[in-house]
């Protein structure tokens, strides 16, 4: 049998053999580095109880929307991924096996596939002829002992994992998992308000009734509201967290006076907002969301540029995430003017801007951050978060906003046996593209095996605050 390409230590390295040669000795400088997670949607109370992962449809196939969105373009209906109880589960892994030719050249498949070969330990490749087999081998992995969340996050080598979590959370597992003396790592919440501060969105006004009554103070109406919003953040701030996020529809940014900021709040709850008073609401509270950053040291990240829920009736049938969220271009330099205004140079801020759009990279985002102390670039996120758009990147900004002024790695990811495979990734495609500066003259070897330990490492701490 052939060995499989995802255990070919050369993978993703250059196919110059002397390039190839310098990247080896550079990702030998990080391989074994811990990893810096500070973005990503993995279930705290998963790691808190330990819980046993499911079967292996509904751990790696029906809830990745990067999964089903490919095999459903292909024709197989949505509902024939997503019924993983017994016995349809074996039936959704033979829909995703038949279907294991289209991942091939996209970074789900090298994902899945470095997977399979270094957390499953699978001895043969994935096939329609092979799909009982290996469904049978990673449900017996899957019932050891030894293969359970916390074992995992030490064999992964984390040291720390950031989840994205409701402003009214308890908190409850995180409290219990920094209080465990037999855990060694830290798991640290993130405070995502986006359900609260966009009025288009569905429950919107109800959340905001919970939010006032719950952390308001007694006050009422949108004094309450920030309130509520800055005591919430505080509370998060105390539970360990170091960012807050935002998955905005625009990086659109307003300042308003509070006595305008009130009427269009009152608006809001009386449901006579406008579509102008929606996007102008939640580009004030972009910018009301910087100047509590900057009093209560939130890092800032900014998730912009996607359509969401672009396909109605599926949208109706299965609800969000579930693979037709479709990215659109963005504008940043004048949309986050304002808030730069104020706090673009303000002591301690973070403000890390991501896109789905990767034509800011080089026009916008590097230049912003090559200027503004607080401007980091946003690792390539979502559909960019894959090998050739990766040096796309590193390419894009570079040249104007050196290494310095990025974020480092951020995996996303709600898969938490994929994090291994996605940090991997992202340390071959940096030691990938520093090795081309260095065959090319333009950066020392030496130079070189300190920026990839900065960019692994030094940077996510940095911009993090960790």
């Amino acid at each position: 049998m052939s060995q499989s390409i995802a255990a070919n230590p050369d993978r993703l390295l250059p196919a110059d053999p002397g390039t190839r040669s310098i990247a080896r000795e550079l990702l030998g400088r990080v391989q074994d580095l811990p990893i810096i997670s500070p973005h990503g949607h993995v279930d705290a109370a998963v790691i808190e109880h330990n819980t046993p992962f499911p079967d292996p449809a509904a751990l790696l196939v029906s809830p990745d929307h990067y999964v089903t969105r490919l095999i459903h373009a292909s024709g197989v209906p949505l509902d024939r991924l997503r019924d993983t109880s017994e016995p349809d589960s074996r039936t959704v892994w033979r829909e995703f096996c038949r279907a294991w030719p289209l991942f091939e050249g996209t970074a789900s498949g090298y994902w899945l596939r470095t997977q399979f070969e270094n957390v499953f330990g699978l001895e043969q490749e994935i096939s329609a002829e092979a799909a009982d087999a290996s469904y049978d081998a990673i449900s017996a992995k899957l019932l050891e002992p030894g293969f359970r969340p916390r074992q995992l996050f030490k064999d992964f080598n984390i040291e720390v994992l950031a989840t994205t979590d409701d402003p009214l959370d308890s908190l409850a597992s995180h409290k219990s998992i920094a209080q465990d003396p037999t855990f060694h790592g830290r798991v640290l919440p993130t405070f995502r308000p986006d359900a609260y501060l966009n009025i288009a969105h569905s429950t919107w006004s109800a959340n905001v009734d919970r939010l006032i009554a719950a952390a308001g103070d007694g006050a009422t109406g949108y004094a309450g509201y920030l309130t509520a919003l800055e005591n919430r953040r505080r509370y998060f701030v105390d539970h360990g967290a170091v960012s807050a996020d935002h998955g905005v529809r625009t990086p659109a940014t307003l300042k308003l006076d509070a006595a305008d900021a009130a009427k269009l709040f009152d608006r809001a709850r009386s449901g006579q907002a406008t579509a102008q008073d929606r996007d102008d609401f939640e580009a004030h509270m972009m910018y009301q969301m910087a100047r509590m950053s900057v009093e209560d040291g939130l890092v800032m990240t900014i998730h912009p540029g996607s359509y969401r829920n672009h396909h109605g009736p599926t949208f109706e049938k299965f609800g969000t995430d579930t693979g037709h969220d479709i990215p659109f271009a963005v504008n940043y330099t004048e949309a986050i003017r304002p808030l730069l205004q104020d706090f673009g140079t303000a002591k301690d801020f973070h403000l890390v801007l991501f896109t789905l759009d990767e034509t800011v990279f080089s026009r916008e985002l590097a230049p912003l951050a090559g200027f503004y102390p607080s401007v980091y670039i946003g690792a390539p996120w979502w559909f960019l978060d894959a090998p050739d758009a990766m040096l796309r990147f590193r390419s894009a900004v570079t040249e104007t906003a050196g290494f310095s002024r990025s974020s480092g790695f951020i995996d996303d990811t709600r898969a938490f046996c994929s994090i291994p495979a996605r940090h991997d990734a992202s340390r071959r495609i940096e030691a990938s593209f520093l090795a081309r500066l260095v065959a090319e003259h333009r950066v020392s070897e030496d130079r070189a095996h300190e920026l990839i330990v900065d960019l692994v490492d030094a940077s996510p701490r940095r911009v993090f605050k960790l």
